[in-house]
């Protein structure tokens, strides 16, 4: 199987970079927007036309929440009408297709994990251009091809919370963290070999949904004290009300995603996001020797 890979510089492409090599019977193109720009539909029609491959994993986003209320065309742009060009393709060559979502599809006012079929109603620029993806998608509707929902993801790869946790640990004796939103920790290792497993069983006739993080949950101050505990760092982790640390795009307040459709339907085991963070940690420290 040939796999294409999107948004290779990304948290999950680096790690489905990484993974690579695990899996020799599988040959992997990797691009980034320079050797392929999503957002242009003739770009993606000739690149299909002059490259074969079996799938396409769609790493390719903007990530930036808060900036994507500033840039809400190049955050529309990237995630919705993209996905469309690469949908349309896909359908046409007959690819799989594994595209990844957020959990910001949703509002964040509910008070049990979220099902792939719980309504949506994102609250933010970024949310609302992800969830026209989704359904853009679904309108050109590829076959064996589905929607990966995922939420706080990190890697030892890229910029995220637990680095971000890291450096200000070293740098601050005090560290304020919002402790009134919940959702669960995704490594992004742990997501990417899911991915690598999911791909040769895809067989559904129509674009199916799933959710995909960690199990459990926590606060982002809970995220960090544990990151401080398990790291040995010297700072003080203080919580506070998301009222007192505004950002220019809403957070959903409760985005603990269920995941039992996933593993039930293609028989994979998701780790603990407490095991998970432990084993990020050590491979921060094997890769950068901090």
């Amino acid at each position: 199987m040939t796999i294409l890979v999107t948004g290779k510089n990304g948290q999950l492409g680096s790690e489905l970079q990484a993974l690579a090599k695990a899996f020799p019977k599988y040959q992997f193109l990797f691009t980034d927007k320079e050797s392929l720009d999503v957002t242009k539909e003739k770009a993606v029609e000739d690149f299909f036309r002059t490259h074969n491959f079996d799938a396409l994993i769609n790493c390719a986003a903007y990530t930036d929440v808060d900036k994507a209320e500033a840039e809400p065309e190049l955050a529309n742009a990237v995630n919705h009408l993209a996905l469309g060009y690469l949908a349309k393709a896909c359908k046409e060559h007959q690819v799989k297709l594994i595209h990844i979502s957020t959990d910001y599809v949703f509002d964040g006012t509910a008070t049990t994990p979220y099902l792939e079929t719980d309504s949506t109603n994102p609250q933010s620029v970024y949310g609302q251009s992800k969830l026209d993806g989704e359904l853009l998608m679904k309108l050109v509707n590829p076959a064996h091809s589905i929607i990966i929902r995922t939420s706080w993801l990190y890697s030892v790869y890229g910029s995220n919370f637990v680095k971000t946790m890291m450096g200000y640990g070293k740098e601050k004796d005090v560290l304020h963290v919002v402790n009134d939103q919940l959702g669960s920790p995704t490594y992004a290792a742990d997501l990417a070999k899911a991915i690598v497993d999911i791909l040769p069983q895809l067989n559904t006739s129509v674009v199916e949904t799933y959710h995909y993080a960690n199990t459990g949950s926590c606060t982002w101050y809970e995220f960090a004290h544990t990151i401080f505990e398990m790291k040995a760092v010297d700072g003080e982790v203080k919580p506070i009300p998301t009222s007192e640390y505004p950002t220019p795009a809403q957070r959903p307040q409760y985005s603990v995603l269920n995941t039992n459709k996933i593993q039930s339907v293609f028989n994979i085991k998701i780790p603990p996001w407490t095991q998970s963070l432990k084993h990020s940690l050590d491979s921060f420290t094997e890769t950068t020797g901090s």
